[in-house]
């Protein structure tokens, strides 16, 4: 329930506003002067300030700059019974939300109020979301491999020096280089990645160096390059083996003179940049065979760093998993389950060909599929049901059977299977609980206005 705090001299305005938005279910505080308003806004979170201009002791603009100050996010809405345009202008540039004359209009106020807390809301949620987005994963891990990859990591990152980073897909070569770039110098700066296997060999100089308008048929303006745009911070070339000949040139001319040239321009642009590739190839075997340059390569590898397979760091599993588990459960809105000792023996002992994005992967469908406690048996069940599963060596675990096949082809994505596993596993515990809505949310651990969005979601009816 939003939270406001008017702020204004005349008792009579102040009541009037109060009723107007405690019935509206506001929680409403007031008080007569800015001094005391600003000690409020120092010590209780508001979403809303409603301020008079004219006022004893302090004037309402001053108020609105000093509580901006403490609070920079809080909505202020400016009121005024000698409101001009020149008045409302200078809220305005001092931060107000909107400026509304004494005495106000019900239905202006009201909606300038709403607007005012879903400005505020949608503010806090961007931060929110900026801040996960740009929040980097630690390195999970205990394991020797892993141990040396932070070691490297704090050794290389303060310097310029340019890192090849190798391994397999899904071991976790992203989070090496974000990592190289959040404890450089250059952290303020941004990393800009550029996936070379996606972008088809006629466009990778273009997206890595840029274009000027005309140069080929469709571009039909001027467009900055990766290489220009990670100025200052660091360039993060990914699949480098997939690169073209071509822009393996262009990559070594611009690693050798900082400098660039755009496609179809003939302007040399100095770029300062920090270059680290990655590539799950042998890329010794690939300039073998002709496909990579052999100076490109010694131009990237100043530093090396080999991300281990996942099926070489078993012990890093459990942590994993459950690094993984509390944060999809909070993605979901449930609470956190668990992994029974059995069930991380289980896990530790399967063929990880798809490294850590497969674990993420098998640890959303366990918590779709599983109860409360993850065990071995669930393990078995849902780790890899197109395929019977063999127990690696070194574990006392009979070997693991496939689940019941079902026709796999049909999904299009893992979000598809996901659905329907959901799906079948709700309906399946509704009907072992005779469709009793309260014993079955309490059984799969959700609340149950979820499971009654989940029923209508996927259509489910009793007796079908």
């Amino acid at each position: 329930m939003a939270k406001i705090l008017i702020i204004d001299d005349e008792r009579a305005i102040r009541n009037t506003l109060r009723e107007i938005l405690e019935y509206e279910d506001y929680v409403v505080e007031d008080v007569d002067n800015g001094v005391d308003g600003l000690q409020l806004i120092q010590k209780n979170d508001y979403d809303l300030v409603l301020c008079d201009i004219k006022m004893n002791r302090m004037d309402g603009l001053e108020v609105l700059t000093d509580g901006l100050a403490i609070k920079p996010d809080l909505p202020f809405i400016m009121i005024s019974g000698h409101g001009t345009v020149e008045t409302a202008v200078e809220a305005s540039k001092k931060g107000a939300f909107d400026f509304i004359s004494k005495p106000p209009d019900l239905n202006r106020l009201l909606i300038t109020v709403r607007n005012a807390l879903d400005r505020g809301s949608l503010v806090t949620e961007a931060k929110v979301l900026k801040r996960k987005v740009s929040k980097v994963r630690p390195i999970l891990g205990e394991s020797q491999g892993i141990l040396k990859i932070k070691e490297t990591i704090d050794r290389v990152a303060p310097t310029d020096a340019r890192v090849l980073v190798t391994g397999a897909n899904g071991s976790g070569k992203e989070l090496v280089a974000r990592w190289l770039h959040e404890k450089s110098n250059r952290s303020n700066a941004p990393i800009i990645e550029v996936n070379c296997a996606a972008i088809p060999s006629e466009l990778i100089e273009s997206e890595l160096f840029g274009h000027e308008k005309g140069s080929f048929t469709s571009a039909v303006k001027q467009r900055i390059g990766k290489f220009e745009s990670a100025n200052g911070g660091t360039l993060f070339l990914d699949e480098i083996g997939d690169m073209s000949h071509s822009a393996q040139a262009k990559v070594l001319r611009a690693l050798q003179e900082s400098r660039i040239t755009r496609v179809g321009g003939e302007k040399e642009i100095e770029v300062d940049v920090r270059v680290v590739a990655a590539t799950n190839k042998d890329l010794l075997k690939e300039i073998e065979d002709g496909n990579f340059r052999m100076d490109l390569y010694h131009r990237l590898s100043v530093i090396l760093i080999h991300v281990p397979p996942l099926a070489e760091r078993r012990d890093d599993i459990p942590l994993l998993a459950n690094s993984f588990l509390e944060e999809i459960c909070s993605e979901y809105g449930m609470p956190t389950k668990r992994i029974s000792e059995a069930g991380l023996e289980a896990l530790k002992a399967l063929p990880w060909t798809g490294n850590i994005r497969e674990l993420r992967n098998m640890i959303e469908r366990l918590i779709i599929l599983s109860d409360k406690v993850i065990t071995d048996n669930d393990v078995r069940a849902f780790a890899n049901p197109s395929a019977p599963v063999t127990i690696a060596a070194g574990t006392a675990s009979a070997p693991v059977a496939a689940a019941p096949q079902t026709d796999y082809e049909k999904f299009k994505n893992f979000q598809e299977y996901k659905d329907y596993a959901e799906r079948e596993y709700i309906k399946f515990k509704l009907e072992k609980n005779n469709w009793n809505v309260s014993k079955t949310a309490d059984d799969i651990d959700i609340q149950r206005s979820h499971l009654y969005s989940k029923i209508e979601k996927f259509g489910l009816k009793r007796g079908e």
